[in-house]
């Protein structure tokens, strides 16, 4: 039997901890950026020894550690669900300093601080506070690791019922000795549940023993798996674990993509639980990406207009005939539009209809197979982003021919297209392109589509170059 629930005052006290660490190291790596720009050889860019005083700086520097500590609060580090996953804290301190340098910086020269802000000072905090941050937090997490305080913040959970989602979730945090959760084994809803078929969790019972189940074993949430249960069992259930101080959830079985974006609203009084636009869609941060889609293909044009005139060259001795290669494509709501590539492949590369490239395919150029490898043959689709058909980062789009096949035969095929389909992907960059596994790389493409940030963008772009699996 167990002997113990988790304790939110453990989990209380080690945010606290956290939060009094970073406050603490964010103030030491602004204070070394501080000695890096006016103390050190740095001091020779442009500031006169001794003009600065540690003195008329220390007011910035704690404006800025409060800044940096409220970035990480807006980017919830200190979630108690993260404790015990410091990779994902790790992340959102990157985020955060960068938000920091943004809302410093700008702040700063709305505001005119005396003494005015170095902004070499500003990019150097960045550095020495994340290092700091990173540094400390190691220390905290191999320390948090060894200690028994670790037993006393996983929280110990139930499973009510079994379905699909529940074997995931299970295997999900039996193989993530991180993780803040203990699976303690399900409950039985149905009688066949009993009859010895495998789980990778211990049975505990059946549903009539649940309150003996959730008391006995001292557990900390429970939740529902089995959507076969009625009202009435639901609302028992509800009702228990309430009185027994049990935290109640259910699976959200009907709702199979953009869980994240699950919202429960009004409708003249009545309550209901629904998708609500997902960040990528809101009218902010559509502009936003917009914005960065129309610089960013303005200057791939620029800078890519040299690199498409010698593959003109190139193609056009290789192989007389059209360099542009055209192509009708589904795009955002299923509208269509036509794509442009350099063409890689022979005239006659698709005599027999549409089909995806191979690996090693006969039907390319020379000089084909080099400029898939870097999507170089990409490179005219920065036109289709500035008229607006596609964007910098996005699904990738497919044929109408295709897609009527697709939207038939793979589960949620087209809430893929509820955004400007990109000339490079989470799934592309996951080696997901060409002759792949199409589920897979709709997961990923709705993974995207339900995690997007602008900082997500730019690291799917920066991939794009070095990652080159099946680019064929």
């Amino acid at each position: 039997m167990a002997t113990k629930r988790s304790y939110p005052r453990t989990q209380n006290l080690l945010l606290v901890l956290q939060i009094s660490g970073d406050t603490f190291f964010a103030f030491l790596g602004l204070l070394m950026a501080y000695w890096l720009r006016f103390d050190s050889a740095f001091n020779r860019v442009g500031v006169t020894p001794g003009n600065t005083r540690l003195a008329d700086y220390l007011p910035l520097l704690v404006i800025g550690t409060v800044f940096f500590i409220a970035s990480f609060a807006y980017l919830k580090v200190y979630d108690a669900r993260i404790l015990l996953r410091p990779h994902r804290a790790f992340g959102l301190f990157a985020k955060g300093t960068f938000f920091w340098f943004c809302l410093f910086l700008g702040i700063s020269l709305a505001l005119k601080f005396e003494p005015s802000i170095s902004r070499l000072f500003v990019a150097l905090a960045c550095i020495t506070t994340l290092a700091s941050i990173v540094a400390w937090r190691l220390g905290f997490n191999l320390w948090l690791a060894r200690s028994h305080l670790r037993e006393r913040i996983v929280q110990r959970v139930v499973i009510i019922g079994w379905s699909n989602d529940a074997e995931k979730l299970v295997e999900a945090i039996n193989t993530d000795r991180n993780h803040p959760y203990e699976v303690v084994g399900y409950v039985s809803t149905q009688a066949e549940e009993l009859s010895g078929v495998r789980r990778p969790c211990m049975c505990l019972g059946g549903y009539p023993e649940l309150e003996a189940i959730l008391s006995d074993r001292l557990i900390d949430i429970a939740i529902v798996a089995d959507f076969d249960l009625n009202t009435g069992q639901l609302l028992h259930i509800a009702n228990l674990c309430e009185r027994v101080y049990v935290q109640f959830k259910i699976m959200p079985s009907f709702f199979r993509i953009f869980v994240s974006s699950l919202h429960l609203q009004t409708i003249s009084g009545v309550p209901v639980l629904g998708v609500e636009d997902l960040r990528i869609v809101s009218v902010t941060n559509a502009a936003l990406k917009r914005a960065t889609d129309l610089v960013g293909a303005l200057a791939g044009l620029i800078l890519g207009a040299p690199i498409m005139l010698v593959l003109t060259i190139i193609i056009k001795r290789e192989s007389p005939g059209p360099i542009i290669y055209r192509q009708v494509r589904t795009g955002r709501h299923g509208k269509t539009f036509t794509i442009y590539k350099l063409r890689s492949m022979r005239l006659d590369a698709e005599t027999t209809g549409a089909q995806w490239a191979v690996e090693a395919d006969p039907r390319r150029l020379k000089i084909g197979a080099f400029m898939r490898e870097w999507n170089l043959d990409e490179l005219p689709q920065f036109w289709n982003v500035l008229t607006g058909d596609m964007s910098l980062v996005g699904p990738r789009p497919e044929r109408p021919e295709l897609i009527e096949k697709f939207e038939r035969e793979i589960p949620h095929y087209n809430p893929r297209h509820e955004v400007r389909p990109g000339i490079t992907g989470w799934a592309q960059v996951n080696g997901l392109r060409g002759n792949t596994s199409l589920v897979d790389r709709i997961r990923y493409d709705l993974y995207y589509i339900e995690n997007w940030s602008l900082l997500f963008d730019f690291q799917i772009m920066l991939l794009t170059f070095v990652k080159q699996k099946n680019a064929y």
